[in-house]
């Protein structure tokens, strides 16, 4: 049975706020909830199914707390469309907290309540597996984090490991001297951090030794201590590589492993040791394991089509298989 809801904005400008440019922002609600949003005044009646409208005006109550502190971005968009779906309770202002700031003053959020999650895990636990697809913010995230760190006194350095086998060259016959070795598998993380610091302090803080960039073999006999320690694409380590890794730490450092189990570059014989460390530490103590997927994704939304795209593709296949 069809109903009609009422809802008042605080204001006109609140309503355009939430309605975005073209009103592109109400006509997805519609499309995604299959109701009717219409504009009365500094309100709208919401016509449709009885709990589509209840959805949706759960999603508009949602959309009015942002467009308090900024324009509505697709990503939030998509993230109260799925929470109002789902049904479940959610407050929406937990994505209105800063977890960094760039160095051209540009606020860092948390843009899904995966991401949300995966950066109070790296406040909170010593050791951090951020699992999940390509564009979820892993990376960036935890180099904002790492970087805010460091403003804060809270380290004294840095540290950014990746195995390098995507290439299929050893570092050894790669030109250049180390950093320049690197650069390739880093690029990233260099991205990131040139970002959040600019690229003078940057460059800065890499000549003085307090953003150190090596390759995950270089880590080996060493001890970690005061670090911020970031190792990047994991799902390419070996067991042994995990296992060395993971045992470099020293005191007071804090170490996050970010990888994609579904994107594994090793030949078919060899178990990845990000696999493999999930279901050895899923248990222990200081560390926390958080699973990002398609919902939390903050690139370009197709990339979010894609990824459940080749998730269906691969569950029918596993099925058939059987």
């Amino acid at each position: 049975m069809k109903v009609t809801l009422d809802k008042q904005f605080e204001s006109y400008e609140s309503l355009m706020g939430v309605f975005g440019e073209l009103d592109s922002n109400v006509d997805r609600i519609k499309r995604e909830l299959s109701v009717d949003v219409v504009a009365s005044g500094n309100g709208v009646k919401i016509i449709g199914e009885e709990q589509n409208a209840k959805q949706a005006l759960k999603a508009l109550d949602a959309l009015e707390v942002l467009v308090r502190k900024d324009v509505v971005k697709p990503q939030q968009l998509t993230t109260v469309i799925d929470c109002a779906k789902s049904g479940e309770d959610f407050d929406i202002t937990d994505l209105l907290g800063t977890v960094a700031v760039t160095a051209r003053g540009k606020i860092i959020r948390a843009k899904s309540f995966g991401q949300k999650k995966y950066v109070d895990a790296i406040k909170k636990n010593s050791i951090v597996f951020g699992v999940g697809p390509a564009g979820t913010g892993k990376t960036y995230l935890a180099v904002a984090l790492a970087v805010s760190a460091m403003k804060n006194h809270e380290i004294d350095r840095i540290i950014l490991t990746r195995p390098a086998v995507e290439a299929g060259e050893k570092l050894g016959f790669l030109p250049g001297d180390l950093t320049e070795k690197v650069d390739p598998y880093l690029r990233p993380l260099f991205d990131a951090l040139q970002e959040m610091m600019g690229e003078d302090n940057y460059l800065r803080h890499i000549e003085s030794g307090k953003i150190e960039i090596a390759p995950l073999a270089y880590m080996r006999g060493r001890t970690l201590s005061n670090s911020f320690i970031i190792l990047d694409e994991a799902q390419n380590t070996t067991k042994e590589q995990m296992k060395m890794f993971l045992t470099r730490m020293g005191e007071n450092s804090r170490i996050v492993v970010t990888g994609d189990v579904t994107q594994i570059d090793l030949p078919h014989s060899v178990e990845s040791g990000m696999k493999n460390a999930l279901e050895v530490l899923k248990d222990v103590e200081g560390i926390k394991i958080v699973q990002l997927t398609a919902k939390d994704v903050v690139r370009h939304e197709l990339v979010t089509r894609i990824i459940n795209a080749y998730e269906k593709y691969e569950n029918d296949a596993n099925a058939r298989q059987k």
